[in-house]
């Protein structure tokens, strides 16, 4: 018998030399030699799994307060040999986790430890999982920190503060043990009708470019040596952002020269920073779906940008192939169609579960296979975790830590827009008494828009919270007054009751995204409009308008609060550039603070009690009427002309956004500094009594080229802090790209000519104008 136990021992122990003398397993030796060694012992099915990313958050159970591996993942991992999970620490109305069933930070590392440990030592190479999580505006998870969401943030105009938030999410999945963060999110949203324009950063290359790229430096900028550099996964490639109607999915209406012009350059800028990761979008264009597009992934992405990352499809968008789109006759087609096309990894995984057949019938090249797994693999190595698979799980105290909540809040103040305020009513005094009216006024769930998980008491700062941090009780009245959707529950009068007893009124309406767990999903997690449904949610994947009105009895109780007489301030809470031509006209003083996240609340009462000068810049125009859609800024020549009802312009323009203070501009000085490059200078002045912030934009256009150019185009922009009363001193670098054109063989081109210029405070006001002549 000992004879026997001796024998086993020395069999384990010669296993475990062998194990530590395989070459993938040699941290000393170089990456590419430890994939092509970890390849060459896989099998097919071992490969093809590395390459299916699949829905987790049903792989762990909680014993007690102890995640455990669930029987469906030791099934899946058996069978499928999965390599990547997706939204393991999700929760949400969709995966029915609650506060009560699913992860807090720690539980959540401990959950990606007990997955991981499972997976290395119950398979036959013991190759790490990758964990991606949803991270658009914050990791997607209990306990996690709130931001603002992509359009919010946006608003912001700072890369500085891009960045920072950028960090902090990054930390924070990584804390937690996962490793893939999807987002940003990089479509160009040209139609305020579509559900996702929250998630987008607005209407605008530039803004998106110098924004997103920002975010992608926080997020690791690629160096995934750094402990809490995650793979940023960049949304959606391409055009999903201006589908026909607004319909989220629906074909995109894009030429060649308008994708290499506005399209791909947030996408090329943010990869050159070093994002890893790539999701192909549902849409189409001129008949090719993007997930099954050759063109731009093996070509561009991976030939022209020289991206080293990998492609993964957005969730069942392969499927979408076969089921949606209709150009393929099964699922096995779609997955060859895709992989073929550069698409690595299938994010739903039911159709890359069809390859191993395809190779078999010789449908498809095994190393077509063998080049998208080493993609995965390389970055598995690059990340260390054949070295380091674990978390140390008492770490995950960081997570919402005080700093975190910081720049949270920072963000939420810089993003606050004002739109008007007619006779100075606003900073309001701290004095009076407040009426604090509308849906949207004490509701957690509506200031965090979709991708949002559950939140714990406390967690979230409505704005009536915020109001009451800033007066005593008896000078705050409060009354809900309607609800967004639902008109059977409206009470108006007592909100008019409220007025009338106040000095000012405070009305918050707007929309939101926030789903409940009445609401009927999609396999993708889109929502469905249910005509049934009376659940405030009215934006959000899924929920695409066909109006930009406010719904069910709000304009309803706008009306009747101005019918008191009294002062009237309107906030609008909403995830896309609704309408404002009732507040426009009517309220004395009217802001848009976005979806502000889990600090909004306390932002938007700094803001009003003059705690904090709004200085938020709009990251999309606002309309006057569906009708004039699409109304963005930078239309191609000629100039729109005015309907016989109203104004082509929009309502509120681009880049526009007010102050409690004012700027001059002045001594607009431009300097030849090199073949074709210039020095723009100029001085900025705040003339007004308050300290505050600018945001100095810079828009060019070239007076004639040989193919139609935008009416104007921004270029570069700055916030920059200003003291009352002080002048500062701006420069603006323009480089040779800023003159580009794309010819008409579609190459990037600088034409001889007149290049007109100005700055000013949005798309609109030419504050400086200045003319370069190329010769």
């Amino acid at each position: 018998m000992k004879q026997t136990i001796l024998a086993i021992i020395l069999t384990l122990c010669s296993a475990a030399s062998w194990a530590q003398k395989m070459p993938y397993k040699d941290p000393t030796l170089p990456i590419n030699e430890r994939v092509a060694d970890l390849l060459g012992r896989m099998t097919l099915a071992e490969k093809i799994g590395q390459l299916r990313c699949t829905l987790a958050w049903n792989y762990y159970e909680l014993k007690g307060n102890k995640p455990m591996p669930s029987e469906q993942f030791k099934k899946d991992l058996s069978e499928g040999h999965i390599g990547m999970l997706w939204a393991t620490y999700r929760a949400d109305p969709w995966t029915q986790k609650t506060l009560a069933n699913g992860l807090n930070p720690e539980r959540a590392a401990a959950a990606g430890n007990a997955l991981q440990r499972y997976a290395i030592e119950n398979t036959r190479l013991g190759i790490p999982l990758f964990l991606a999580e949803e991270a658009p505006h914050g990791h997607m998870a209990i306990g996690t920190t709130v931001f603002p969401t992509g359009l919010a943030l946006a608003a912001t105009w700072n890369e500085e503060t891009l960045k920072r938030v950028g960090q902090v999410i990054g930390k924070e999945i990584r804390l937690q043990g996962a490793h893939i963060s999807y987002g940003p999110v990089l479509d160009l949203s040209r139609d305020p009708r579509w559900s996702r324009v929250e998630e987008s950063m607005g209407e605008d290359p530039v803004l998106t470019s110098q924004l997103g790229a920002a975010m992608v430096k926080g997020l690791g900028g690629g160096n995934l040596v750094n402990p809490y550099s995650t793979i940023a996964t960049l949304k959606h490639f391409i055009a999903y952002g201006t589908t026909e109607g607004g319909q989220n999915g629906n074909q995109s209406v894009v030429g060649t020269r308008d994708l290499l012009q506005n399209f791909f350059p947030p996408f090329e800028k943010a990869v050159k920073e070093g994002a890893l990761s790539v999701m192909s979008s549902y849409n189409s264009l001129d008949g090719i779906p993007s997930t099954g597009n050759a063109w731009l992934y093996n070509n561009l992405l991976k030939g022209q940008w020289a991206f080293d990352g990998f492609v993964v499809s957005d969730l069942y968008s392969i499927d979408g192939l076969y089921h949606t789109h209709h150009v393929c006759a099964n699922l096995e087609q779609a997955a060859v169609m895709a992989l073929k096309a550069g698409v690595d990894v299938d994010l739903g995984g039911n159709a890359y579960a069809e390859l191993e057949k395809a190779v078999q019938k010789g449908a498809l090249s095994e190393k077509l296979i063998d080049q998208a797994c080493a993609r995965v693999l390389r970055k598995k190595f690059e990340m260390g975790l054949f070295e380091k698979p674990y978390v140390d799980v008492k770490a995950t105290k960081d997570v919402h830590s005080a700093a975190h909540k910081q720049v949270a809040l920072d963000a939420a103040r810089q993003l606050i827009t004002l739109l008007k305020n007619d006779g100075g009513v606003l900073p309001l005094s701290k004095n009076l008494r407040l009426a604090v009216v509308g849906p949207n006024a004490d509701n957690v769930y509506n200031l965090l828009g979709d991708y949002t998980a559950p939140q714990a008491m406390g967690h979230v700062t409505t704005i009536l919270m915020g109001i009451r941090q800033k007066l005593p009780q008896q000078q705050v009245l409060y009354a809900r007054g309607c609800a967004i959707r639902d008109e059977a529950s409206a009470q108006i009068d007592e909100a008019v009751q409220a007025a009338l007893h106040a000095d000012v009124v405070l009305a918050c309406v707007g929309g939101s995204s926030a789903r409940d767990f009445k609401t009927n999903y999609q396999s993708t997690g889109a929502a469905e409009v249910d005509a049934n449904s009376v659940s405030d949610m009215e934006s959000g994947e899924g929920y695409d308008r066909a109006t930009l009105s406010l719904l069910g009895k709000q304009q309803t109780l706008l009306s009747a609060l101005k019918a008191t007489g009294k002062p009237l301030v309107v906030v609008y809470i909403e995830g896309r550039p609704l309408l404002k031509n009732w507040a426009a006209e009517h309220a004395d003083a009217l802001l848009t603070a976005y979806y502000p996240g889990e600090a909004g609340g306390t932002a938007i009462a700094d803001v009003l009690f003059g705690d904090y000068n709004p200085a938020g810049r709009l990251p999309i125009s606002v309309p006057r009427s569906e009708g004039q859609l699409p109304v963005y800024y930078n239309k191609r020549a000629p100039l729109p002309h005015n309907y016989v009802e109203m104004a082509a312009t929009p309502l509120y323009p681009f880049g526009y956004g007010l102050s409690y203070t004012t700027f001059h501009y002045d001594n607009l000085q431009v300097n030849k500094i090199g073949e074709r490059r210039y020095t723009l200078s100029f001085d900025l002045t705040n003339t007004g009594k308050r300290d505050g912030e600018e945001v100095a934009q810079l828009y060019l256009t070239p007076e004639t080229a040989s193919m139609v150019q935008p009416v104007k185009q921004l270029k570069h922009f700055k916030r920059v802090a200003i003291k009352k009363g002080e002048t500062v001193h701006m420069t603006f670098d323009l480089h040779p790209e800023d003159f580009q054109i794309i010819d008409s063989m579609l190459q990037p081109v600088i034409e001889p000519g007149l290049f007109n210029l100005f700055v000013g405070p949005s798309s609109e006001v030419k504050a400086l104008q200045h003319t370069i002549n190329f010769k």
